[in-house]
């Protein structure tokens, strides 16, 4: 701890310079932008600029020449790379990118270390385990011939566009492609910009050769619109919100025409996610989870819990219980105390918005604030973390998504609770996380069945946020994205275009077959 405590005072007040990056040429153009702290918006985190047109094409050309070469290296010699990456994370770097993670993106201390240590490390280690263990499945031989499976890097670019709240993410949307022998244009979240800056240096210095990645920080739509008119678009990684995807992806299909392929698409957008209270359920650990879910860093997890059905038998111990937990919740600076519990949200846009939700929920007459509600910008972006009750199960809060320390609970009937199932199903048009507490194993059954389609990573009596890697392969569908799990086997197959050898040892003498005869 005392490692991670010096790494946080050598970057008090400090503000990092940080270029774009194009092979080994740092470029600095007139765009100057900031990273300001969440929870101290005078601290200036990290100056930096915005790649333009003129560097994002110069970055494209740079990466397209070093491709084949790439492509061309043993999948190990490229997987060391990332397991070299993992070991320095793991090590000597761990304290500056958990610092980095902490002061620019206001994540607690052990918000950060599951995230920018344990999470990022995780998504190294096993995609590139994934990736030596996917070129060991090959098809079959027959008689005569051997067939031999080539897992090769997309022909063309990849653009990675990366979100604030998971430095691991970052990591991981241009890591992987680069391992699996692709080039990678890497756009990192303006708010994110110190710790995804050092995990790319981290990349290069275990290894990683000049235009495999290019760091390319830039105006969201000025990016969008460069890579999706090139005709080397190869694929999109991309986690972000949805109308940011459909933007990427209808400009994909205007440019189809352009492409020398089909350009993968793969996006991962958020959710409204559930939790669902059976009057069988055990009500402490509904309280527990629903707290951690809803409010570990300010509900900006894509997964984080932000509707609660509760019976109405149930409602007033949970009730109680969350109150009592509410109360107790220190939000502040993370930095100087690590009792907190949660610190302030992410920049200005994203607390103008959650301030309107709490205004909705004080004016709207379905609506009830029953703790929290307010919120201070003066210092920092702080949102308290804050529960309504809502008698309307279709208000608006209750089906978009608000990415922020906002809980809505309603309360039903306990004996319609399979009508509820229904409701949760068809609420919300994303369908990325949810949660259901019963102990009535018939319930639960029930449930599996109703809420089959409402959610891609699914949990029965634990709460609907905490994936890990290899173990909850994470990602949704409907508006939450195209659920290509990372963290999971088959997520390092939808970054290769494979090509099958057939190759015959025996020679071929006759060219009539004996039927005619």
């Amino acid at each position: 701890m005392c490692v991670h405590v010096q790494a946080l005072q050598e970057l008090k007040g400090k503000t990092e310079e940080i270029p774009c990056v194009v092979g080994d040429e740092h470029i600095w153009t007139k765009d100057i932008r900031y990273q300001l702290s969440p929870f101290n918006h005078s601290h200036k985190v990290a100056r930096f600029c915005y790649a333009d047109k003129e560097v994002l094409n110069k970055a494209i050309v740079a990466s397209l020449a070093a491709r084949r070469e790439w492509d061309l290296k043993p999948i190990q010699d490229r997987a060391q790379i990332l397991f070299k990456a993992a070991d320095v994370i793991s090590g000597p770097k761990r304290a500056e990118v958990l610092a980095k993670t902490m002061i620019g993106q206001g994540k607690t201390v052990v918000q950060a270390e599951i995230d920018a240590a344990a999470e990022l490390i995780d998504f190294f280690r096993f995609n590139a385990k994934y990736a030596i263990e996917l070129e060991q499945q090959q098809p079959l031989d027959s008689d005569g011939s051997t067939n031999t499976m080539l897992y090769r890097g997309l022909e063309g670019f990849v653009a990675a566009v990366a979100p604030f709240n998971f430095t691991a993410i970052g990591g991981n949307l241009a890591g992987t492609p680069a391992l699996m022998g692709n080039v990678v244009l890497w756009k990192p979240s303006d708010t994110a910009m110190s710790a995804s800056y050092a995990v790319y240096k981290i990349l290069r210095e275990s290894g990683l050769p000049p235009n495999i990645i290019q760091f390319v920080p830039a105006d969201g739509p000025v990016f969008g619109d460069t890579v999706t008119a090139s005709e080397h678009l190869a694929g999109i990684n991309f986690t972000g919100s949805v109308p940011t995807f459909k933007r990427l992806w209808k400009q994909v299909a205007q440019n189809l025409d352009r492409y020398r392929n089909f350009p993968r698409v793969g996006g991962e957008c958020g959710g409204k996610n559930f939790h669902f209270v059976h009057k069988s359920a055990d009500v402490r650990s509904v309280a527990t989870g629903t707290i951690r879910s809803a409010f570990e860093y300010s509900g900006q997890k894509c997964s984080a819990c932000s509707r609660m059905y509760v019976p109405d038998s149930l409602w007033p111990r949970i009730k109680q219980e969350l109150l009592d937990v509410q109360k107790q919740l220190k939000v502040g600076n993370p930095v100087e105390d690590f009792s907190t519990f949660f610190s302030a949200v992410i920049d200005d846009k994203s607390f103008a918005r959650i301030k309107k939700w709490l205004d909705h929920a004080k004016s709207s007459p379905n609506l009830t604030v029953i703790a929290g509600g307010n919120c201070d910008g003066s210092k920092g972006y702080f949102v308290e973390p804050t529960i309504i009750e809502t008698k309307d199960p279709q208000d608006a809060i209750m089906n978009e998504e608000i990415f922020g320390p906002v809980l809505t609970v309603y309360v039903y009937p306990e004996d319609q609770y399979k009508d509820v199932l229904k409701l949760i199903d068809s609420t919300s048009p994303y369908a990325l996380t949810g949660a259901v507490f019963a102990l009535d194993k018939n319930v639960v059954k029930d449930a599996a069945k109703i809420l089959r389609n409402a959610a891609g990573n699914y949990y029965v009596n634990d709460k609907s946020t905490g994936s890990v890697v290899a173990q909850q392969p994470f990602g949704g569908s409907r508006a939450s994205g195209t659920n290509d799990k990372p963290g999971g086997p088959h997520y390092v197959l939808r970054w290769t275009s494979p090509q099958v050898v057939k190759e015959t040892h025996v020679p071929l003498t006759e060219w009539k077959y004996p039927y005619m005869g």
